[in-house]
């Protein structure tokens, strides 16, 4: 299976350009909040590899922390199956996302994590595809804008196939 998925894919970015984009926004988180301590919020699957990378990269005392949200039913209700367990309370913190898409979950994660009253909430994200967003929601730390196109790998998937693949893929057309 995740040969055939391959097969069918072109390389978008490969593992050393995606280096490049993690270190670059680990550059701009350090400026910010140099000499602070960020609390990383990684929303499981599909952000671990980003955030593992980030992490290793910014050289800020850190902590991280694991959601898990679900959408219950396409363009529904979007529930927590695994909620934070740190205290984010006067603590600067910053959802890491492999992808922002429509935004509708991450909508749902920033209201749900600034009901916790963060001394500051922003958002990292590896790619931003703008043109799929049903709810304004921004980054404020972007590796790079995307153009309307489906992608695989670094922690994307196709049906839970393709996460690990260490560069991303796009369909061939």
């Amino acid at each position: 299976m995740a040969g055939q998925l391959k097969e069918q894919m072109v390389t978008f970015l490969t593992q050393e350009e995606i280096a490049t984009l993690v270190e670059e926004l680990a550059q701009q988180i350090e400026s910010d909040y140099h000499g602070k301590e960020v609390i990383f919020i990684c929303p499981l699957r599909g952000s671990m590899h980003i955030t593992a990378d980030l992490m290793r990269k910014v050289d800020l005392l850190q902590q991280v922390d694991f959601v898990y949200l679900q959408a219950v039913e396409k363009g529904g209700a979007i529930k927590i199956v695994k909620d934070i367990s740190v205290n984010i309370a006067g603590k600067h913190v910053i959802i890491v996302e492999e992808i922002i898409d429509t935004g509708r979950t991450l909508s749902f994660l920033r209201s749900r994590l600034f009901a916790s009253a963060p001394a500051s909430l922003k958002i990292a994200t590896l790619l931003d595809k703008p043109a799929r967003r049903e709810l304004p929601i921004k980054a404020d730390y972007i590796g790079k804008t995307i153009d309307d196109r489906y992608v695989v790998g670094y922690g994307m998937d196709s049906e839970e196939v393709g996460r690990n693949y260490p560069n991303i893929y796009t369909m061939k057309n």
